[in-house]
């Protein structure tokens, strides 16, 4: 996926995104949502495919986004606590080829509240298979 053919890079491509803060370099967007209300996305303006591809500008910028963001969800939702999080490459959970970091608030009446980003993952039904002996 080019910049040409990225949700992130051409924000018409993905119906009800807005781009809530925005710097030189990153925005946060948001779109409506039923489940994960008040989440959204900080993306670099700049297509770059992962996180590992970032400038060390884009992160002091998506640094500076983050902080903004907290403060906006903080006095728009009250949430209880955050998950914050970057899926990287498709076996990492990404399935937009445009880094982007999760903004996810979370609250104490939810029934997974408490449930970190690493719940499901190392739980024993993620456990690798054990290669055959060869």
């Amino acid at each position: 996926m080019s910049g040409g053919n990225c949700p992130f890079c051409d924000l018409s491509l993905m119906d009800g995104q807005e781009v809530v803060l925005e710097n030189s370099l990153c925005r946060f967007l948001m779109m409506p949502q039923e489940v994960l209300k008040g989440s959204g996305v900080i993306v670099p303006v700049a297509h770059r495919e992962t996180v590992f591809d970032l400038t060390p500008e884009e992160w002091r910028s998506t640094h500076e986004i983050l902080v903004a963001a907290k403060e906006l969800l903080d006095r728009k939702f009250s949430p209880d606590g955050y998950n914050i999080g970057w899926n990287s490459g498709e076996t990492g959970g990404q399935h937009i080829p445009h880094a982007h970091l999760h903004v996810i608030p979370r609250f104490a009446d939810e029934p997974y509240a408490g449930r970190g980003i690493r719940h499901w993952l190392k739980s024993r039904d993620n456990r690798r298979p054990v290669p055959e002996a060869e």
